[in-house]
Protein backbone atom coordinates (compact mmCIF):
# COMPACT_ATOMS: atom_id res chain seq x y z
CA UNK A 1 0.00 0.00 0.00
CA UNK A 2 1.49 3.12 -0.58
CA UNK A 3 2.13 5.97 2.10
CA UNK A 4 0.59 9.04 2.48
CA UNK A 5 3.41 10.93 1.08
CA UNK A 6 3.53 9.15 -1.77
CA UNK A 7 -0.34 9.26 -2.54
CA UNK A 8 0.29 13.33 -2.32
CA UNK A 9 3.26 13.38 -4.21
CA UNK A 10 1.44 11.31 -7.04
CA UNK A 11 -1.38 13.83 -6.55
CA UNK A 12 0.84 16.69 -7.46
CA UNK A 13 2.06 15.22 -10.26
CA UNK A 14 -1.10 14.91 -11.54
CA UNK A 15 -2.40 17.97 -10.78
CA UNK A 16 0.75 19.52 -12.71
CA UNK A 17 0.51 17.24 -15.87
CA UNK A 18 -0.59 19.77 -18.19
CA UNK A 19 1.88 22.60 -16.91
CA UNK A 20 4.70 19.92 -18.03
CA UNK A 21 3.45 18.86 -20.96
CA UNK A 22 2.77 22.66 -21.97
CA UNK A 23 6.68 23.13 -20.63
CA UNK A 24 7.59 20.41 -22.90
CA UNK A 25 6.04 22.37 -25.91
CA UNK A 26 7.54 25.56 -24.99
CA UNK A 27 11.49 24.05 -24.77
CA UNK A 28 10.34 22.29 -28.18
CA UNK A 29 10.79 26.05 -29.93
CA UNK A 30 14.50 26.03 -29.13
CA UNK A 31 15.30 22.62 -28.89
CA UNK A 32 12.74 20.54 -31.31
CA UNK A 33 13.98 16.60 -29.49
CA UNK A 34 11.31 17.79 -26.54
CA UNK A 35 8.38 17.20 -29.06
CA UNK A 36 9.55 13.73 -30.17
CA UNK A 37 8.69 11.07 -28.25
CA UNK A 38 5.83 12.19 -26.00
CA UNK A 39 4.52 9.13 -25.82
CA UNK A 40 7.02 7.60 -24.22
CA UNK A 41 7.18 10.26 -21.02
CA UNK A 42 3.66 9.13 -20.10
CA UNK A 43 4.08 5.47 -20.49
CA UNK A 44 3.76 4.54 -23.98
CA UNK A 45 6.23 2.29 -26.02
CA UNK A 46 6.88 0.34 -28.87
CA UNK A 47 7.28 -3.36 -28.49
CA UNK A 48 10.11 -4.18 -26.01
CA UNK A 49 13.13 -5.98 -27.02
CA UNK A 50 12.96 -9.78 -26.80
CA UNK A 51 16.12 -10.60 -24.32
CA UNK A 52 16.61 -9.99 -20.71
CA UNK A 53 17.34 -6.11 -19.92
CA UNK A 54 19.59 -3.98 -17.58
CA UNK A 55 17.70 -0.81 -17.40
CA UNK A 56 19.97 2.52 -16.67
CA UNK A 57 18.77 5.64 -16.45
CA UNK A 58 20.90 8.44 -16.88
CA UNK A 59 18.88 11.76 -17.33
CA UNK A 60 20.87 14.29 -19.26
CA UNK A 61 24.38 14.84 -21.00
CA UNK A 62 26.65 14.24 -17.74
CA UNK A 63 24.85 11.11 -16.31
CA UNK A 64 25.08 9.45 -20.17
CA UNK A 65 29.11 10.22 -20.44
CA UNK A 66 29.33 8.67 -17.19
CA UNK A 67 27.81 6.07 -17.48
CA UNK A 68 29.75 4.98 -20.92
CA UNK A 69 31.86 2.51 -19.15
CA UNK A 70 29.64 0.91 -17.27
CA UNK A 71 27.34 -0.15 -20.25
CA UNK A 72 30.34 -0.68 -22.21
CA UNK A 73 31.57 -3.40 -19.40
CA UNK A 74 28.35 -4.40 -18.83
CA UNK A 75 27.48 -5.63 -22.52
CA UNK A 76 31.01 -7.24 -22.58
CA UNK A 77 29.86 -9.15 -19.34
CA UNK A 78 26.97 -9.81 -20.47
CA UNK A 79 26.63 -11.04 -23.50
CA UNK A 80 23.30 -12.49 -23.02
CA UNK A 81 21.62 -8.98 -22.14
CA UNK A 82 20.56 -5.98 -23.79
CA UNK A 83 20.82 -2.71 -22.07
CA UNK A 84 18.28 -0.34 -21.90
CA UNK A 85 18.97 3.10 -21.06
CA UNK A 86 16.81 6.11 -20.41
CA UNK A 87 17.10 9.95 -20.21
CA UNK A 88 14.96 12.92 -18.81
CA UNK A 89 16.55 15.07 -21.87
CA UNK A 90 16.55 15.03 -25.71
CA UNK A 91 20.24 16.02 -25.19
CA UNK A 92 21.11 13.05 -23.01
CA UNK A 93 19.30 10.53 -25.64
CA UNK A 94 20.93 12.41 -28.50
CA UNK A 95 24.35 11.94 -26.52
CA UNK A 96 23.78 8.17 -25.60
CA UNK A 97 22.75 8.14 -29.66
CA UNK A 98 26.11 9.26 -30.80
CA UNK A 99 28.06 7.20 -28.18
CA UNK A 100 26.58 3.56 -29.19
CA UNK A 101 25.44 4.42 -32.52
CA UNK A 102 26.73 0.92 -33.68
CA UNK A 103 25.66 -1.03 -30.67
CA UNK A 104 22.34 -3.64 -31.12
CA UNK A 105 22.14 -4.51 -27.70
CA UNK A 106 21.64 -0.86 -26.58
CA UNK A 107 17.30 0.54 -26.69
CA UNK A 108 17.14 4.26 -25.55
CA UNK A 109 13.66 5.87 -24.62
CA UNK A 110 12.50 8.13 -21.79
CA UNK A 111 11.65 7.32 -18.67
CA UNK A 112 7.87 8.64 -18.26
CA UNK A 113 6.97 11.11 -15.88
CA UNK A 114 7.44 9.95 -11.91
CA UNK A 115 3.77 8.74 -11.73
CA UNK A 116 2.65 5.55 -9.92
CA UNK A 117 0.76 4.20 -12.97
CA UNK A 118 3.38 5.92 -15.62
CA UNK A 119 5.89 3.93 -13.56
CA UNK A 120 4.66 0.57 -13.39
CA UNK A 121 3.17 0.53 -17.17
CA UNK A 122 7.43 1.07 -17.63
CA UNK A 123 8.10 -1.55 -15.35
CA UNK A 124 5.45 -4.05 -16.72
CA UNK A 125 6.24 -3.29 -20.51
CA UNK A 126 10.38 -3.58 -20.12
CA UNK A 127 10.44 -5.96 -17.15
CA UNK A 128 13.99 -5.11 -16.76
CA UNK A 129 16.18 -7.29 -14.22
CA UNK A 130 17.99 -4.56 -12.48
CA UNK A 131 17.26 -0.90 -12.45
CA UNK A 132 20.59 1.41 -12.44
CA UNK A 133 19.96 4.99 -11.84
CA UNK A 134 23.09 7.33 -12.63
CA UNK A 135 24.51 9.89 -9.51
CA UNK A 136 21.69 11.82 -8.06
CA UNK A 137 18.42 10.08 -9.12
CA UNK A 138 15.97 9.40 -6.92
CA UNK A 139 12.21 9.15 -8.28
CA UNK A 140 10.09 8.14 -4.95
CA UNK A 141 7.31 6.40 -7.33
CA UNK A 142 9.50 5.11 -9.56
CA UNK A 143 11.49 3.27 -6.95
CA UNK A 144 7.80 2.21 -5.14
CA UNK A 145 7.32 0.68 -8.10
CA UNK A 146 10.38 -1.15 -8.18
CA UNK A 147 9.63 -2.59 -5.09
CA UNK A 148 6.46 -3.53 -5.33
CA UNK A 149 7.67 -5.46 -8.68
CA UNK A 150 10.98 -7.30 -7.34
CA UNK A 151 13.26 -5.31 -9.46
CA UNK A 152 16.73 -4.02 -7.27
CA UNK A 153 17.55 -0.83 -7.79
CA UNK A 154 21.03 0.84 -7.47
CA UNK A 155 22.53 3.92 -7.65
CA UNK A 156 25.71 3.84 -9.03
CA UNK A 157 28.44 7.06 -9.37
CA UNK A 158 26.23 8.34 -6.52
CA UNK A 159 27.28 12.11 -5.13
CA UNK A 160 24.89 13.99 -3.00
CA UNK A 161 26.20 17.69 -1.72
CA UNK A 162 25.53 19.18 1.86
CA UNK A 163 22.99 21.51 -0.10
CA UNK A 164 21.12 18.88 -1.69
CA UNK A 165 21.00 16.47 1.62
CA UNK A 166 19.42 19.58 3.45
CA UNK A 167 16.56 19.66 1.27
CA UNK A 168 16.05 15.94 0.81
CA UNK A 169 16.04 15.81 4.42
CA UNK A 170 12.78 18.32 4.49
CA UNK A 171 11.39 15.75 2.43
CA UNK A 172 12.65 13.10 4.85
CA UNK A 173 9.01 10.94 4.75
CA UNK A 174 8.95 10.74 0.92
CA UNK A 175 12.30 10.92 -0.14
CA UNK A 176 14.02 9.34 3.11
CA UNK A 177 11.40 6.21 2.16
CA UNK A 178 12.94 5.94 -1.51
CA UNK A 179 16.59 5.79 0.22
CA UNK A 180 15.73 2.95 2.12
CA UNK A 181 14.24 1.09 -0.38
CA UNK A 182 17.49 1.23 -3.13
CA UNK A 183 18.90 -2.16 -2.96
CA UNK A 184 22.65 -0.90 -3.38
CA UNK A 185 24.58 2.46 -3.56
CA UNK A 186 27.77 2.93 -5.15
CA UNK A 187 29.50 6.49 -4.09
CA UNK A 188 31.97 8.52 -5.42
CA UNK A 189 33.44 9.55 -2.24
CA UNK A 190 33.33 8.68 1.36
CA UNK A 191 31.60 12.46 2.04
CA UNK A 192 29.00 10.74 -0.25
CA UNK A 193 28.53 7.58 1.06
CA UNK A 194 27.88 9.90 4.85
CA UNK A 195 25.13 12.17 3.46
CA UNK A 196 23.65 8.91 1.53
CA UNK A 197 23.44 7.10 4.93
CA UNK A 198 21.78 10.11 6.75
CA UNK A 199 19.38 10.21 4.16
CA UNK A 200 18.57 7.04 4.58
CA UNK A 201 20.13 4.71 2.33
CA UNK A 202 20.87 1.17 3.82
CA UNK A 203 23.60 -0.34 1.70
CA UNK A 204 26.08 2.03 0.95
CA UNK A 205 29.86 1.45 -0.81
CA UNK A 206 32.45 3.27 -2.22
CA UNK A 207 33.01 2.95 -5.96
CA UNK A 208 34.83 6.30 -6.75
CA UNK A 209 33.79 8.24 -9.88
CA UNK A 210 33.43 6.35 -13.23
CA UNK A 211 34.07 9.37 -15.30
CA UNK A 212 37.73 8.85 -14.08
CA UNK A 213 37.34 5.38 -16.85
CA UNK A 214 36.29 7.33 -19.95
CA UNK A 215 39.39 7.78 -22.05
CA UNK A 216 39.32 10.46 -24.47
CA UNK A 217 38.16 9.00 -28.25
CA UNK A 218 41.36 8.86 -30.12
CA UNK A 219 38.94 10.73 -33.08
CA UNK A 220 38.20 13.47 -30.68
CA UNK A 221 41.73 13.99 -30.40
CA UNK A 222 42.78 14.26 -33.70
CA UNK A 223 39.63 16.48 -34.24
CA UNK A 224 41.31 18.74 -31.14
CA UNK A 225 44.93 18.79 -33.07
CA UNK A 226 43.27 19.59 -36.05
CA UNK A 227 41.09 22.64 -34.67
CA UNK A 228 44.12 23.45 -32.40
CA UNK A 229 46.08 24.09 -36.09
CA UNK A 230 43.22 26.12 -37.45
CA UNK A 231 43.36 28.09 -34.68
CA UNK A 232 47.80 28.45 -35.16
CA UNK A 233 49.92 29.21 -32.06
CA UNK A 234 48.08 31.70 -30.20
CA UNK A 235 47.01 30.89 -26.52
CA UNK A 236 43.74 29.70 -25.69
CA UNK A 237 41.73 29.92 -22.23
CA UNK A 238 38.71 27.55 -22.84
CA UNK A 239 35.79 27.95 -20.67
CA UNK A 240 34.20 24.93 -20.72
CA UNK A 241 30.44 24.22 -19.85
CA UNK A 242 29.52 27.53 -18.57
CA UNK A 243 26.02 28.48 -17.15
CA UNK A 244 23.70 31.08 -17.49
CA UNK A 245 24.93 34.78 -16.53
CA UNK A 246 28.40 33.20 -15.95
CA UNK A 247 29.20 33.99 -20.03
CA UNK A 248 28.31 37.84 -19.54
CA UNK A 249 30.84 37.92 -16.29
CA UNK A 250 33.83 36.24 -18.53
CA UNK A 251 33.04 38.45 -20.88
CA UNK A 252 33.21 41.66 -19.51
CA UNK A 253 36.26 40.76 -17.23
CA UNK A 254 37.96 39.95 -20.35
CA UNK A 255 37.10 43.09 -22.29
CA UNK A 256 38.47 45.11 -18.82
CA UNK A 257 41.59 42.91 -18.74
CA UNK A 258 42.67 43.07 -21.94
CA UNK A 259 45.76 44.92 -21.66
CA UNK A 260 47.03 42.00 -19.12
CA UNK A 261 46.72 39.44 -20.52
CA UNK A 262 48.45 38.05 -24.20
CA UNK A 263 47.39 40.49 -26.91
CA UNK A 264 46.64 37.50 -28.92
CA UNK A 265 44.67 35.16 -26.36
CA UNK A 266 41.44 33.50 -28.18
CA UNK A 267 38.65 33.04 -25.55
CA UNK A 268 37.11 29.61 -26.03
CA UNK A 269 33.43 29.32 -24.51
CA UNK A 270 31.36 26.23 -24.35
CA UNK A 271 28.15 26.93 -23.16
CA UNK A 272 26.78 23.50 -20.93
CA UNK A 273 23.00 23.46 -23.05
CA UNK A 274 22.86 23.53 -26.57
CA UNK A 275 19.72 25.67 -26.86
CA UNK A 276 21.45 28.57 -25.06
CA UNK A 277 24.28 28.47 -28.18
CA UNK A 278 22.31 31.73 -29.99
CA UNK A 279 22.05 33.47 -26.34
CA UNK A 280 25.99 33.50 -26.15
CA UNK A 281 26.93 34.49 -29.38
CA UNK A 282 24.58 37.74 -28.98
CA UNK A 283 26.22 38.40 -25.74
CA UNK A 284 29.75 38.16 -27.26
CA UNK A 285 28.31 40.48 -29.95
CA UNK A 286 26.88 43.12 -27.80
CA UNK A 287 30.33 43.02 -26.47
CA UNK A 288 31.42 44.54 -29.30
CA UNK A 289 34.03 41.26 -29.86
CA UNK A 290 34.64 39.32 -32.75
CA UNK A 291 32.88 36.13 -32.86
CA UNK A 292 33.43 32.97 -34.60
CA UNK A 293 31.51 29.68 -34.22
CA UNK A 294 32.92 26.63 -34.34
CA UNK A 295 29.81 25.09 -36.44
CA UNK A 296 30.76 28.12 -39.38
CA UNK A 297 34.13 27.49 -39.25
CA UNK A 298 34.23 24.44 -41.02
CA UNK A 299 37.76 23.55 -42.45
CA UNK A 300 39.11 27.12 -42.77
CA UNK A 301 41.91 29.06 -40.44
CA UNK A 302 40.16 30.73 -37.69
CA UNK A 303 40.17 34.34 -38.57
CA UNK A 304 42.88 35.71 -36.98
CA UNK A 305 41.01 38.94 -35.42
CA UNK A 306 38.77 36.93 -33.70
CA UNK A 307 38.63 37.41 -30.21
CA UNK A 308 36.00 34.50 -29.14
CA UNK A 309 35.72 31.06 -30.85
CA UNK A 310 31.96 29.77 -29.91
CA UNK A 311 32.16 26.24 -28.91
CA UNK A 312 28.23 25.68 -30.65
CA UNK A 313 28.11 22.08 -31.12
CA UNK A 314 27.30 18.91 -28.93
CA UNK A 315 29.10 15.90 -28.46
CA UNK A 316 32.81 17.88 -28.58
CA UNK A 317 34.22 18.39 -25.50
CA UNK A 318 37.28 16.26 -25.86
CA UNK A 319 38.00 18.21 -29.02
CA UNK A 320 37.73 21.82 -27.13
CA UNK A 321 40.22 20.09 -24.33
CA UNK A 322 42.64 18.71 -26.69
CA UNK A 323 42.73 22.50 -28.51
CA UNK A 324 43.05 24.47 -25.35
CA UNK A 325 45.96 25.36 -23.33
CA UNK A 326 44.60 26.03 -20.10
CA UNK A 327 40.47 24.99 -19.25
CA UNK A 328 38.61 26.93 -16.81
CA UNK A 329 35.47 24.40 -15.51
CA UNK A 330 31.90 26.20 -15.69
CA UNK A 331 29.34 26.71 -13.36
CA UNK A 332 31.71 27.52 -10.54
CA UNK A 333 31.91 30.84 -10.89
CA UNK A 334 28.18 31.46 -9.51
CA UNK A 335 26.96 28.80 -6.79
CA UNK A 336 25.56 26.48 -9.07
CA UNK A 337 27.94 23.72 -7.81
CA UNK A 338 30.36 23.33 -11.17
CA UNK A 339 30.41 20.72 -13.76
CA UNK A 340 32.81 17.83 -14.47
CA UNK A 341 36.15 18.62 -14.33
CA UNK A 342 37.93 15.22 -14.95
CA UNK A 343 37.42 15.04 -18.98
CA UNK A 344 39.69 17.85 -18.79
CA UNK A 345 42.44 16.06 -16.53
CA UNK A 346 41.79 12.90 -18.69
CA UNK A 347 43.65 15.29 -21.75
CA UNK A 348 46.46 16.35 -19.36
CA UNK A 349 45.35 20.15 -19.22
CA UNK A 350 45.75 22.61 -16.76
CA UNK A 351 42.49 23.46 -14.71
CA UNK A 352 41.12 26.57 -13.01
CA UNK A 353 37.76 26.41 -10.75
CA UNK A 354 35.68 28.68 -9.22
CA UNK A 355 34.41 29.06 -5.53
CA UNK A 356 31.25 27.02 -6.10
CA UNK A 357 32.31 23.60 -6.50
CA UNK A 358 29.64 21.93 -4.07
CA UNK A 359 28.59 18.66 -6.82
CA UNK A 360 32.17 17.98 -6.62
CA UNK A 361 33.75 18.96 -3.84
CA UNK A 362 35.75 16.22 -2.91
CA UNK A 363 37.13 15.53 -6.22
CA UNK A 364 37.60 19.21 -6.58
CA UNK A 365 39.99 19.18 -3.36
CA UNK A 366 42.06 16.40 -4.33
CA UNK A 367 42.24 17.97 -7.31
CA UNK A 368 43.44 21.28 -6.01
CA UNK A 369 46.18 19.72 -3.65
CA UNK A 370 47.43 17.06 -6.62
CA UNK A 371 48.03 20.32 -8.33
CA UNK A 372 46.23 19.70 -11.34
CA UNK A 373 43.77 22.45 -10.45
CA UNK A 374 43.88 26.00 -9.20
CA UNK A 375 40.69 27.75 -7.44
CA UNK A 376 39.52 30.97 -8.17
CA UNK A 377 37.99 34.04 -6.02
CA UNK A 378 35.86 35.34 -9.17
CA UNK A 379 35.58 36.17 -13.05
CA UNK A 380 38.81 39.02 -12.17
CA UNK A 381 41.54 36.14 -10.41
CA UNK A 382 40.72 33.74 -13.42
CA UNK A 383 41.69 35.70 -15.58
CA UNK A 384 44.75 37.16 -13.50
CA UNK A 385 45.69 33.23 -13.26
CA UNK A 386 45.18 32.81 -16.46
CA UNK A 387 47.77 35.38 -17.56
CA UNK A 388 50.35 33.88 -15.07
CA UNK A 389 49.58 30.26 -16.07
CA UNK A 390 50.23 31.43 -19.62
CA UNK A 391 53.21 33.21 -19.37
CA UNK A 392 55.19 29.67 -17.97
CA UNK A 393 54.94 26.75 -20.41
CA UNK A 394 56.48 24.96 -17.45
CA UNK A 395 53.58 26.17 -15.07
CA UNK A 396 51.38 24.59 -17.22
CA UNK A 397 53.39 21.22 -17.83
CA UNK A 398 53.74 20.22 -14.43
CA UNK A 399 49.74 21.28 -13.68
CA UNK A 400 48.91 19.15 -17.30
CA UNK A 401 51.57 16.13 -15.96
CA UNK A 402 49.40 16.46 -11.95
CA UNK A 403 46.14 15.83 -13.77
CA UNK A 404 47.22 13.26 -15.86
CA UNK A 405 48.51 11.52 -12.98
CA UNK A 406 46.00 12.13 -10.79
CA UNK A 407 43.31 10.66 -13.55
CA UNK A 408 44.82 7.53 -14.05
CA UNK A 409 45.33 7.38 -9.86
CA UNK A 410 41.21 7.60 -9.67
CA UNK A 411 40.55 5.20 -12.24
CA UNK A 412 38.93 1.26 -11.70
CA UNK A 413 35.65 2.81 -10.32
CA UNK A 414 33.55 0.93 -12.95
CA UNK A 415 34.94 -2.40 -12.12
CA UNK A 416 33.98 -2.33 -8.84
CA UNK A 417 30.60 -0.85 -9.59
CA UNK A 418 30.05 -3.99 -12.11
CA UNK A 419 31.64 -6.80 -9.08
CA UNK A 420 28.80 -4.73 -7.15
CA UNK A 421 26.15 -5.12 -9.36
CA UNK A 422 26.55 -9.08 -10.57
CA UNK A 423 25.63 -10.68 -7.72
CA UNK A 424 21.82 -8.36 -8.38
CA UNK A 425 21.83 -9.65 -11.78
CA UNK A 426 22.73 -13.19 -10.95
CA UNK A 427 19.88 -13.87 -8.45
CA UNK A 428 17.53 -11.78 -11.06
CA UNK A 429 18.63 -14.51 -13.33
CA UNK A 430 17.72 -17.47 -11.20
Amino acid sequence: MKSLPLRLYALVWWLALPLVLGRLWWLGRQQSGYRQHIGERLGFYQAPPAAPLIWIHAVSVGETRAAQPLIEQLLQSYPQHHILLSHMTPTGRATGRLLFASEARLHQVYLPYDTCWMSRRFLRHFQPQLCVLMETEVWPSLIAACSDQQVPVALVNARLSERSLRRAQRFESLLGQAARQITLVAAQTQQDAQRLRLMGARRVEVSGSMKFDIAPPPAMLAAGAALRAQIGPRPVLLCASTREEEEALLLAVFQKQRAALPADLLLMIVPRHPQRFAQVAQLIEAQGMLLTRRSALAQAQLPPATQVLLGDTMGELFTYYAACDLAFIGGSLLPLGGQNLIEAFACGKPVLIGPHTFNFAQISEDAVLAGAARRVDDAEDLFAQAARLLASDLLRTQMGSAALAFAAREQGATQRTVAMLSPMIQVAER
